[in-house]
């Protein structure tokens, strides 16, 4: 590794974690050191390094000669495209857990006043129409609910049934293929498409 790369420690004597993959350096004296990993040395392994990328918690134990040669030839990345490095640190900024754009997973919420209980009235008598007023949010919706003749507040079920009465009411086949109630069919089809958009 370079002086760069991910250091690992603490070493053995220090180590104060024994879960999984940690073990717990034997005690000091004549013939309690760990030997060397490395074959052929006889040296104390004092010192830890992992085994792969994926067993950082599985150690080799070598001396100090041997752990800086094994650093200095450990590659984290070794095998890895240059996609697979560029998606393995994105995920590691966030700690590989999923996150979103800020909004976005509220972005469909939609504020209902009849669920909240304002037995003090502290936000006024006429809390509960004024505050669903203030989630048509556009023109747009406005203009949608004169065409469907409907006021707030809004369902999803009560413009369903009256998107359901003004077909059978304005509906080509209904009217003798009149142009006016045609095109009346078509912008109550907006309207419809428009509002159901605001509530799901």
């Amino acid at each position: 590794m370079s002086e760069r790369s991910r250091l690992f420690w603490p070493p053995k004597d220090q180590d104060k974690h024994h879960g999984k993959g940690h073990r717990k350096a034997p005690p000091q004296g004549a013939g309690a050191a760990r030997s060397c990993d490395h074959s052929g040395c006889a040296e104390a392994g004092d010192y830890r390094a992992p085994k792969s990328r994926d067993a950082l918690n599985e150690y080799y134990w070598f001396c100090l000669d041997h752990v800086r040669a094994y650093n200095a030839a450990w590659n984290f990345y070794e095998g890895m495209s240059a996609d697979e490095i560029e998606l393995f640190l994105r995920n590691d900024v966030t700690w590989e857990r999923p996150t979103w754009p800020l909004g976005q997973r509220g972005a469909t919420f939609r504020f209902d006043p009849t669920k909240v209980k304002d037995g003090f009235g502290i936000f006024g008598e006429e809390f509960s129409e004024t505050a669903q007023e203030r989630t048509v949010m556009n023109s747009a919706e406005l203009v949608a609910m004169r065409e469907m003749n409907l006021t707030a507040p809004l369902t999803v079920e009560l413009v369903r049934a009256r998107y359901k009465e003004l077909c059978k009411l304005h509906h080509p086949d209904a009217n003798g293929g009149d142009k006016e109630a045609e095109e009346r069919f078509k912008r109550i089809g907006q309207a419809y498409k428009t509002l159901m958009e605001s509530l799901v």
